[in-house]
């Protein structure tokens, strides 16, 4: 598991699909549905004409959470749902990238939101510890 500024992520010995199946599968363990599923590759092809790797954004909720933070913070929607990145990486290697709650919602810029926020990064984490402790393909 590495982290950046605003994002959890691992790179994991598993082909594409696998590993859009098998992150789907961890976030609902972890009490998140995919709200949204962005194909980026399919996307920039019919748009732009352009070849691009394989590349999903999920966009992932779990609607306790997200009604604890929307109770503090009504205009917090801009920030929702949480972003799941999957993208490949080889034929055989996939990274897969979550949203730091905690770095996302710093931008409100009060204490109400933070504990919702540690929540969801745990959980987050928690997703990417699954992915990695998966076997591979």
């Amino acid at each position: 598991m590495d982290n950046t500024n605003y994002g959890i992520t691992a790179t994991l010995d598993l082909d594409f699909d696998t590993a859009v199946d098998r992150t789907i599968a961890c976030l609902k363990d972890q009490g998140f549905g995919v709200l949204t599923d962005i194909d980026i590759k399919s996307t920039l092809k019919e748009k732009l004409d352009v070849d691009f790797r394989k590349y999903r954004i999920l966009g992932a909720c779990n609607p306790p959470l997200a009604y604890q933070a929307l109770s503090a913070e009504t205009d917090l929607g801009l920030l929702l749902p949480c972003n799941v990145i999957v993208s490949e990486v080889s034929d055989t290697a996939t990274r897969v990238a979550v949203i730091d709650p905690v770095a996302a919602m710093s931008v409100v810029g009060h204490d109400r939101i933070k504990p919702v926020a540690e929540q969801v990064r745990a959980k987050m984490t928690a997703v990417i510890q699954a992915l990695e402790n998966l076997p591979p393909n």
